[in-house]
């Protein structure tokens, strides 16, 4: 591995722990305070508490999941349906300039978000590249393979036994 792939390895694992954090922060948040989340659930769905209670539990899971070799690229893929699920509570608080505590009353911001999403989607798609190079992938896939009763690259015939 060159400095450069190295270097950009780490910046990748940096982000990967900096996403991990912020979506298991904002899970926790759904559950401390959900009446701003309740507000922007789309008044088509039922039981918006619920919804709301279901998405903060799935982000602390797809969080605490993008950080374990074993399941981090099914993580990345949960957390990539989880931003596109929870995109209408986005729109319906932009198209009705829902107002809520803690962010400036600026409809224009509440329109500014919306792009927000489809870079939290690149994001957390990055993390489904490669999935043979994320970290711990080749540990894995020997525990995997051990536990299957597959031989291992490093076996060879004259190591049964």
């Amino acid at each position: 591995m060159t400095l450069t792939q190295h270097r950009s390895h780490r910046r990748k694992e940096i982000l990967r722990v900096v996403l991990a954090i912020s979506i298991i922060t904002v899970g926790i948040i759904h559950f401390a305070k959900p009446t701003p989340f309740v507000k922007i659930v789309p008044p088509q769905l039922p039981h918006p508490l619920e919804l709301v209670y279901i998405s903060g539990f799935f982000e602390i899971l797809g969080g605490i999941g993008l950080l374990i070799p074993l399941v981090s690229v099914a993580a990345a893929w949960g957390l990539i349906a989880l931003f596109i699920a929870v995109f209408p509570a986005n729109i319906n608080m932009a198209i009705n300039n829902i107002k809520l505590e803690g962010i400036p009353d600026n409809p224009a911001l509440y329109w500014a978000r919306l792009p927000l999403q489809a870079v939290l989607i690149a994001w957390a798609w990055w993390y489904t590249r490669n999935p043979q190079a994320q970290p711990g992938a080749s540990t894995v896939e020997a525990v995997v393979k051990s536990l299957s009763g597959v031989k291992t690259e490093n076996h060879t015939r004259g190591d049964e036994g």
